[in-house]
């Protein structure tokens, strides 16, 4: 299931520009989120381990952007971990992948939204609003989503009339993964955040979709309780890799 999961999200949060080398692929969205610039080592390799990384380092160097591995349970080399800390890469960003069956999920008690199949300046413009997204970023994101091959939904829950809670959900192979939740802080503890989960994930089942997935950070106390709450399960880890190179 982890190479799996991690494939659906390589696809789900797609780079600007993806590199195969030898089983790894490097991916890169000028700095936009880890998981969109590093390495995700998820297929088997042939060439010399301390090569592979070198190149890394050199590939990133040349985009002015630090080296960051992805590891996960499916990394290969099983030991590449190992080796990284003893080169000095620190482990930070500790995540957990977590799954939902959705036959039992419950139905929305609001289903105030507006669904858009494709990324729309309003989307991004509120939610950017939100995360404290610079321009740059922004922009960047924008490019990013707009290149989603798999069947997707860019979902605003609304109050009184106001979007005020947003998020992504991605549709490929019966699973829905979720991307971007993200509530105003004015509306936050509410249980605006809940309904806009849960209106996802029925979207989600209407479209196809069996199973759900979704990232959260160890340290993110609040979306930790709030996926408990609805059934999720962890299913593995993550975390990066990163090491501070410049040519």
């Amino acid at each position: 299931m982890v190479r799996s999961i991690e494939e659906l999200s390589l696809n789900a949060w797609p780079a600007l520009e993806t590199m195969v080398y030898d089983g790894w692929l490097l991916r890169v969205a000028n700095g936009y989120t880890k998981r969109a610039n590093s390495v995700n080592p998820i297929y088997e390799s042939q060439i010399d381990l301390d090569k592979k990384v070198s190149e890394c380092e050199r590939v990133y160097a040349r985009k002015n952007l630090p080296t960051i591995f992805k590891m996960t349970p499916c990394s290969c080399p099983e030991f590449l971990d190992g080796v990284l800390e003893q080169q000095g890469y620190a482990s930070i960003g500790h995540s957990s992948v977590q799954v939902l069956e959705l036959s039992g999920v419950k139905e929305p008690s609001t289903e105030t939204i507006r669904v858009d199949e494709r990324i729309t300046d309003k989307w991004l413009d509120n939610f950017c609003h939100i995360a404290g997204l610079s321009e740059t970023h922004k922009n960047t994101a924008k490019m990013m989503l707009s290149t989603l091959v798999p069947q997707s939904c860019f979902m605003s829950l609304l109050h009184e009339g106001k979007a005020i809670a947003f998020g992504l959900g991605v549709l490929e192979r019966g699973f829905l993964g979720l991307y971007d939740i993200a509530t105003a802080p004015d509306y936050r503890g509410r249980g605006f955040g809940e309904q806009l989960v849960l209106n996802l994930l029925q979207w989600g089942k209407a479209n196809g979709a069996a199973q759900s997935y979704l990232q959260v950070m160890l340290d993110n106390e609040p979306a930790l309780k709030l996926y408990a709450k609805l059934g999720f399960q962890e299913a593995y880890r993550y975390w990066y890799r990163i090491k501070e190179t410049r040519l």
